[in-house]
């Protein structure tokens, strides 16, 4: 019977591995590999076009240091982070509440409605805002008559506000999703205690209903972090990481290094800065929100 058992375990070992085989080969064909290639081109000074790779160490990343534009990226990379992160944040959890209030006859195409935004191309957003703040467009022209000349795109102010802005307005319907997951799975016996004790309204909000999904709003900070973190296609499409560098990104560096002025192992020095930074990045938001999981959270 002992032989039996140990026979099940080792079979069950081997199951295991044989289940993680494809996980294992994905990860190592598109992640691994990609990875070394990438740190072996960091360290040559390759255009793309050469067959010769010839190697340079340390110097491209050497070179990351005194970069204005990387040093412009990393520092909008927090600039993004925040607001993108508080805003999408607090939408989807105003979006979240209401839909939770609807009824259930209504509350599955309203969510769908909010969701959306998110399906929709990056880059036909783009165009249109593009369109929507041209120089001849109907609000500038409307704004002109008023005696208000504003372009959008080469004053360094709103153009970072309108590329957040999109982000927010694309990603709030689709993490109001996970809040109103966690909203729904509240027991009707939590809400019965509530009107009990006579807690309602935003009381209720702050003592009950937030604490309870704290959870969920750790997922979603960490998701909208990532989010901030990889933005490219609207600063792509509508400002060129310009004016003076304010919506530049560390993809959009990555892009414009590699594959513009073709010095793909400086670019590939940058892309593993960027890994770094976004995976140490990442790691310390998750620590904060793990911390205030434990001391808030139900």
């Amino acid at each position: 019977m002992k032989n039996k058992i140990e026979s099940l375990k080792n079979k069950g070992g081997f199951l295991g591995w044989l289940f993680n085989i494809p996980y294992l080969a994905y990860s190592v064909i598109f992640f691994l590999i990609p990875l070394v290639w990438a740190f072996w081109l960091s360290m040559t000074d390759w255009n793309l076009m050469s067959k010769n790779k010839n190697f340079v160490g340390l110097d491209n990343f050497k070179l990351l240091f005194t970069d204005p534009r990387i040093k412009a990226a990393f520092i909008n990379s927090f600039k993004y982070l925040i607001p993108i992160v508080i805003f999408t944040v607090a939408i989807a959890i105003v979006i979240a509440l209401l839909v939770h209030k609807l009824p259930d006859k209504v509350k599955g195409i309203t969510s769908v409605l909010f969701f959306i935004p998110y399906l929709t191309s990056g880059v036909a957003i783009s165009v249109v805002v593009r369109y929507f703040f041209s120089y001849n467009s109907a609000l500038n022209v409307f704004l002109r008559e008023k005696g208000i000349n504003i372009d959008w795109f080469r004053d360094p102010k709103w153009a970072f506000i309108i590329v957040v802005g999109i982000v927010v307005w694309k990603m709030s319907g689709y993490y109001a999703l996970f809040i109103l997951s966690a909203l729904e799975s509240i027991s009707d016996d939590v809400h019965d205690a509530c009107k009990i004790d006579g807690a309602t309204g935003l009381r209720k909000f702050i003592s009950v209903t937030l604490p309870m999904i704290i959870p969920t709003l750790t997922t979603v900070v960490v998701l909208a972090a990532g989010l901030a973190f990889g933005i490219f296609t609207e600063p792509y499409l509508l400002t060129g990481g310009g004016p003076n560098l304010a919506t530049t990104t560390w993809q959009l560096e990555i892009y414009n290094t590699s594959f513009t002025n073709f010095q793909s192992g400086y670019g590939a020095a940058i892309a593993i800065a960027n890994a770094v930074h976004i995976f140490v990045s990442i790691k310390i938001i998750t620590f904060i929100m793990e911390k205030i999981n434990k001391k808030y959270g139900m």
